[in-house]
């Protein structure tokens, strides 16, 4: 009777990825669906490096577009997360600097324009853009309305991040054909009349999106045709109420300028002073180069 060979233990095992960084989420898991988060017990998470997989990947300018590669690199990176598309903003940026240090060092070469005629490059310690982010970043989840009513917020998730930035580049694409010399008036008109539609429906979602609950000296409800109902017929005072305090919360968790002094290169062009503050943004299909 023939016994089945029992398979050798592969002997690459040792050569496979490990985790490079833990790293804590600066929801603490909050917000995270319980199928989209294996919560850690010591609330930290690990990360490992990008495979060649990963690289490609981000090469897809399709993929990176509707947010897919985004999504299957965090999945392949941070075991712990299930879904990534459930992934709390907040979060966001902290776990792409993770990976991005456990991949490629701590240190990153950014290319900075000042004004139209020059750029210059910087070395940034992305450890220390990493501990700004977990440590500024806090959430107030309630907007008081007044005395009867209370609405309680949360982060986007980057699916409706996504969803909206999309929605967003779509529009602005159609706001530059509306530029176009060669169209028809009644042509741009239509257009630009659909761009406003889309624009304002695009905003409108982003609010009601935000929006988990809403107590009422009525009562409360979590249901979001509910929601939506009261956000499409709500008084222009309550909408702004809330907007505003979505983004205060977004500039609040947004990462801030770097300082970097001012090169002699710079004082030619007209710069003063000994530093200047540049902005930080992550572009998913340069940040990974």
């Amino acid at each position: 009777m023939d016994q089945k060979q029992i398979p050798l233990p592969n002997p690459l095992m040792s050569f496979i990825r490990q985790p490079k960084i833990y790293i804590t989420l600066p929801s603490k898991g909050q917000f995270w669906p319980t199928e989209s988060l294996e919560v850690s017990a010591t609330e930290e998470y690990p990360v490992y490096s990008m495979t060649a997989r990963d690289e490609l990947l981000l090469k897809v300018p399709d993929a990176l577009m509707n947010g897919q590669a985004v999504v299957d690199v965090i999945q392949n990176c941070v075991p712990n997360i299930k879904n990534a598309w459930d992934c709390p903003t907040i979060d966001l940026d902290v776990i792409l600097v993770a990976i991005r240090i456990a991949t490629y060092g701590e240190m990153m070469t950014t290319p900075v324009k000042f004004g139209s005629d020059l750029e210059l490059e910087y070395q940034m310690d992305l450890r220390r853009v990493m501990d700004q982010l977990i440590n500024q970043i806090a959430w107030n989840n309630t907007v008081a309305i007044n005395d009867k009513m209370t609405v309680f917020v949360k982060p986007l998730t980057y699916k409706e991040l996504s969803s909206s930035a999309l929605q967003t580049f779509e529009t602005q694409k159609i706001m530059q054909i509306v530029n176009d010399d060669n169209m028809l008036e009644e042509e741009k008109l239509k257009l630009f009349k659909e761009s406003f539609a889309k624009l304002t429906t695009v905003t409108l979602g982003t609010v009601t999106k935000s929006i988990y609950k809403i107590d009422t000296i009525s009562g409360s409800t979590s249901d979001i045709q509910h929601i939506q109902e009261f956000i499409d017929n709500a008084d222009k005072d309550i909408f702004n109420k809330i907007q505003d305090h979505l983004d205060k919360l977004r500039e609040q968790n947004s990462l801030k300028p770097i300082e970097v002094a001012v090169t002699d290169e710079m004082r030619e062009v007209g710069f003063t002073g000994d530093t200047v503050e540049v902005p930080i943004t992550f572009d998913a299909s340069t940040f990974f180069v």
